[in-house]
């Protein structure tokens, strides 16, 4: 596929966030291009939910997957350039005996300081189509049967189920005091995708101030009261997950294993508690540095 071209460019808007996945379609093409002597470039631009602030652990070792194939926090702070699995390759680009052999990394016009600000994005991509804030927080629970507003206009921003209360979560959430969010009752349909067709009671997350919010924080929040609220009916998924069908999940998402071996459906209340707290080890801004490019 590659014999034809020369150069390999790629130009897409990251979120800011390790579940994107197509930030690693980007790092396996550019892996083919170092094997096959092809050129690599990557059109940056700044992270839209800015890059100073890190949340979430890194990955442990066997958790890897296309919601992170490098270890990374879950709110990583870099740019799809600065992803820490180019850095090799960008290493090995600044040598000129191996300009040949491995792929080469352009990046230009973002800064460190870019300040991302509450309102419309240019949408990228159909999941993600407002600011991508709560991408981190409602991307957790791709990991429950809960809904993550798939099949509606606002993906990630509306989350529930059919079985819960708007109105009791969205004062349960309040009460918790989560810095830069607030939660507005809702009631949605979806029209694909989990629960479709079902009204579905839930929240619609509202930031407030992008510097104070700490979406990774707020997405384990609002598991935690989905199933304080009805834990009977909370469910994890247990179906296949981004081509891995031997791992739940929510530690796929996480990046590591939170759940007792023998529990994987929810059914043991230690279950979400355990694997919704917040792991640790993440990675320090001195080691973060290793792969900035930008001041």
């Amino acid at each position: 596929m590659l014999d034809g071209i020369d150069v390999m460019v790629y130009d897409v808007q990251d979120v800011g966030s390790r579940y994107y996945t197509f930030v690693w379609t980007m790092v396996l093409a550019m892996r083919a291009c170092a094997a096959a002597g092809k050129a690599f470039c990557v059109l940056d631009r700044p992270n839209p939910i800015g890059g100073v602030h890190l949340e979430g652990g890194l990955i442990a070792p066997g958790f890897e997957s296309f919601v992170g194939l490098v270890s990374c926090p879950n709110r990583h702070g870099m740019t799809a350039g600065e992803n820490r699995a180019l850095a090799p390759h960008r290493r090995e680009a600044r040598s000129r005996s191996h300009r040949a052999q491995h792929a080469r990394l352009a990046a230009r016009h973002a800064v460190r300081s870019h300040r991302p600000a509450v309102g419309p994005a240019v949408a990228e991509h159909a999941d993600p189509p407002t600011p991508r804030w709560c991408t981190p927080a409602c991307c957790l629970v791709e990991g429950t049967e809960l809904s993550e507003g798939r099949g509606t206009t606002r993906p990630f921003e509306l989350a529930g189920a059919p079985y819960l209360d708007g109105h009791r979560l969205a004062g349960e959430l309040t009460a918790m005091a989560l810095p830069g969010v607030m939660f507005r009752p809702a009631i949605y349909t979806p029209m694909f995708q989990k629960h479709h067709g079902k009204p579905c009671g839930g929240v619609q997350l509202h930031v407030t101030n992008p510097e104070t919010f700490r979406p990774y924080r707020t997405g384990i929040a609002f598991l935690k009261a989905c199933y304080d609220q009805s834990p009977a009916a909370f469910r994890w998924r247990d179906k296949a997950y981004e081509f891995v069908d031997t791992i739940p999940a929510i530690d796929l998402l996480a990046g590591g294993d939170g759940a007792p071996q023998g529990d994987r459906s929810g059914g043991d209340p230690s279950r979400p508690r355990r694997a919704l707290a917040p792991r640790r080890g993440g990675t320090s801004r001195a080691e973060r540095a290793d792969y900035l490019l930008y001041e």
